[in-house]
């Protein structure tokens, strides 16, 4: 967007402005994103009514800051309004909006605060703060993806929390400083009560993405879900060809995906598209690309796989060769020039090509919470499978005395339990030493170095899963529910 002193700007609906009560800063919240906002920031922000030219908010934030140059707010001004552009935040008002209109479209609403955590914390917890959290709501799904995150043993329907309990936790959550909720699974929609979550969350004041592959899906559902609060969508989608996209779900599914796809959009919601890289699809890439295009996505995700649980017992066939990595990524980053402003994309490296290992989750318990459909609080999905540590469950303590007491979320908190060579590392609080579910299920021990480290001791795991991945492979058969293995 190329922006001209006559232009009348309004924040773009999938955009939310929040006051953070720890800080007092104001928050721009966005799909799983957020901008903490400086005093100018925030006066621009507030004036994107629709009715305001780019002059008269410059003019105004002007006049408000008076101890600063005009000259030098309007540079301000224009500047962090390029900012917004580049990542699709502005939409432009070409006439003057109807009475209630700005707010239907997501204008600023000051009135709903999110509140931070309180102090007091025990050992590391009182330095990190959760600012998302991610919900399990049910590990059910009709899906058999080869990849999937769900435990390779499952829990049934009856353990999952009840309604009360899960709005209960967001407000916890909330009170914690929490200000984006994934309400995932397994399928969410699998949830009769999701309406009532979304609403729960709303409440609670946090920005609600829905995580879904659509199935089971109405029009008439969605519509519900948009009138509870529901702020985001986020379709996973397993390739841009029907049959192969349904093989590797596992269930005919695509040309419905499409179809929900075209709801989203025209309900005004946000559209986030989700596709898992794998060998079998990561040649595909330039074609995933134009199926965003045509669907209007506002993010594009494209996530290389992850190996653990099921993506694990399958990375014989899933891992993709270096040749094929660089290739996708290269049309990738050509890709997100191209559609700067338009479409925001994420390409998630896998860490079996890096050399150093992701900061997974940005650190053991720093940023994220993550909740089973059982209730209890991890730090990550699988850090249930590492074996010594008793998690919490919602259930019988608060959310915030497991945030800050539990020993299962301090474990690996910090540094004081990292070895050698972690420990001396200059990265350890850039990486805090990959990832203790990968450097369990690879060797064993979840206190070393990620193998996907280069320095790791055990690094000749992942080097010779690349070389594995590197030579000619049969054809792809899937460990996964209900198959031989």
């Amino acid at each position: 967007m190329t922006l001209a002193p006559g232009d009348r700007l309004i924040l773009a609906s999938k955009a939310r402005l929040v006051r953070d009560r720890s800080s007092g800063r104001e928050i721009l919240l966005y799909p799983e994103r957020g901008l903490a906002l400086n005093p100018v920031a925030a006066a621009v922000a507030v004036r994107l009514d629709g009715t305001r030219t780019v002059a008269a908010i410059a003019a105004e934030v002007a006049a408000a800051f008076a101890a600063a140059r005009p000259d030098e707010v309007e540079r301000d001004v224009i500047a962090f309004l390029e900012e917004l552009a580049e990542r699709g935040l502005l939409e432009e008002r070409h006439a003057a909006p109807a009475a209630g209109d700005a707010a239907a479209r997501g204008a600023p609403a000051r009135a709903e605060p999110v509140s931070a955590p309180e102090g007091g914390a025990a050992g590391d917890a009182a330095l990190h703060r959760p600012y998302t959290l991610i919900a399990e709501v049910t590990y059910r799904c009709p899906l058999r993806c080869p990849y999937c995150s769900n435990p390779m043993e499952l829990s049934g329907a009856a353990s999952e929390l009840s309604t009360e309990t899960w709005c209960r936790v967001f407000a916890e959550a909330a009170e914690l400083g929490v200000m984006q909720l994934h309400l995932t699974g397994g399928e969410p929609l699998a949830r009769r009560d999701l309406e009532a979550l979304v609403r729960g969350a709303r409440g609670a004041g946090l920005y609600t993405n829905l995580i879904t592959s659509g199935v089971p899906l109405a029009r008439e559902r969605l519509a519900a879900l948009r009138a509870a609060g529901l702020d985001n969508v986020q379709l996973s989608v397993q390739d841009a060809d029907p049959e192969r996209a349904d093989r590797v779900a596992g269930y005919a599914a695509f040309d419905h995906k499409l179809a929900v796809a075209g709801w989203v959009k025209e309900e005004g919601l946000p559209l986030t598209v989700n596709v898992v890289l794998h060998r079998e699809n990561i040649e595909h890439v330039p074609a995933i690309v134009a199926l965003a295009e045509r669907l209007g996505a506002d993010r594009l995700e494209l996530a290389n796989t992850q190996y653990l649980g099921w993506a694990l017992a399958n990375r014989e066939v899933l891992l993709p060769t270096r040749d094929q990595l660089e290739r996708a990524f290269a049309i990738a980053s050509s890709a997100r020039e191209r559609l700067l402003g338009r479409i925001e994309m994420v390409f998630v490296t896998p860490d079996y090509y890096a050399a150093w290992p992701r900061a997974c989750m940005d650190g053991w318990a720093r940023r994220y919470l993550h909740i089973a459909p059982d209730g209890l609080v991890l730090p990550c999905h699988a850090a249930h499978t590492i074996p010594g540590l008793r998690f919490e469950s919602v259930r019988e303590r608060s959310l915030a005395w497991i945030w800050r007491e539990a020993p299962s979320m301090n474990r690996f908190r910090g540094d004081a339990w990292m070895e050698p060579p972690c420990r001396g590392c200059e990265r350890r609080e850039v990486d805090f030493g990959g990832c203790r579910c990968q450097a369990y299920h690879l060797t064993g021990d979840a206190a070393v170095t990620d193998p996907a480290c280069s320095l790791s001791p055990a690094h000749g795991i992942v080097e010779e899963a690349r070389l594995r991945a590197a030579s000619a492979q049969p054809e792809p058969r899937y460990l996964h529910r209900g198959a031989p293995r």
